[in-house]
């Protein structure tokens, strides 16, 4: 039997509009195996885990655990773990690490103040400052939510690890299983689907410039799908790769449409058709599922440059 991203893959599927959402990523280090819903099925304690899923809901701060590529052997708690949190909206991009012994820690964190982009309940809570090293890039791998995480992102950190490419982790999810494997890069929060070593160490390498790489691109994380979508036309339209100067500022509309209007840093403006219709033939949404979906995909219809007078008023 075909896995979900072979079944993906072969029918072509877009990967634009695809991205997690999150402003914000609070990223934990947790070694050893994952269950499918990590933050109560690993080693982390589980009402930590719960107090950590109940706090998040409605900042825009999404939590996932990290582990570094290789051997998960089934130890012990480590002595201390690494800890990130990426703000990952235009104009405030930034990403900041500390190092913790007692991840209950994170339980003094003001997560609501952490998804406007707040970066001082972080530093202050945890006694954390900015991250000097290379973008971050994490790799989907848990096979215990879908096989294809397993077979195709864990190869891929491990080759990415080895090669030196960069600060590469394994994290617990990122979505869209059926585009394995698929990859987040912070700060920027650009993810990426389908992609293989060489498309990621492009990406990295343009991400330590602060460009973005189009080709695999799901979209940035810092918008809903619509304004996913809406972006990287954009961006294809006037081939602009620097990764903070474009901004959704507007989002009119409900599904199955909406009018996104996007800002770039020089005050352009565009206003951008996108409608959501359902994908077919019917296709399994994960190796997992039981039936075969449609699941909803997003495109863009239109992309119109907007007046200087037309900008002012909208």
């Amino acid at each position: 039997m075909s896995t979900c991203s072979t079944v993906s893959r072969d029918l072509d599927e877009p990967v634009s509009g695809t991205a997690p959402v999150a402003r914000t990523w609070l990223l934990l280090e947790q070694p050893g195996p994952w269950g499918a819903k990590a933050l109560t099925s690993s080693h982390l304690d589980p009402v930590l885990g719960r107090a950590l899923e109940a706090a998040a809901k409605g900042t825009g701060v999404r939590v996932a655990l990290i582990r570094r590529p290789g051997r998960h052997a089934d130890r012990g708690a480590p002595d201390e773990r690494r800890v990130y949190a990426a703000h990952t909206v235009p104009g405030n991009v930034w990403l900041h690490s500390a190092a913790l012994t007692d991840p209950r820690r994170l339980l003094d964190l003001d997560l609501a103040a952490l998804g406007r982009g707040d970066d001082r309940t972080f530093d202050s809570a945890l006694e954390g400052g900015p991250h000097l090293g290379d973008p971050l890039a994490l790799v989907c791998t848990n096979g215990k939510r879908d096989r294809c995480c397993a077979l195709l992102g864990r190869p891929l950190a491990a080759e990415l690890a080895a090669s030196g490419a960069g600060d590469v982790w394994e994290v617990t999810h990122l979505g869209g299983h059926r585009f394995s494997p698929t990859v987040l890069v912070l700060p920027d929060g650009y993810a990426y689907g389908r992609v293989r070593a060489h498309t990621v160490k492009e990406v990295l390498g343009g991400a330590r410039e602060g460009r973005v790489v189009t080709d695999g691109c799901r979209g940035n994380s810092a918008w809903e799908r619509p304004g996913q979508a809406a972006e990287l036309a954009v961006r294809a339209a006037v081939g602009e790769d620097a990764a903070q100067a474009l901004r959704v500022v507007r989002t009119d509309g409900a599904a199955p449409r909406w009018e996104v209007t996007l800002a770039h840093r020089d005050g352009r403006r565009w206003r951008v058709s996108v409608a959501q219709g359902a994908s077919a033939p019917p296709r399994p949404e994960s190796c997992g599922a039981s039936v075969l979906g449609s699941p909803a995909r997003v495109r863009v219809t239109a992309v119109r440059e907007l007046s200087v007078t037309a900008a002012l008023a909208g």
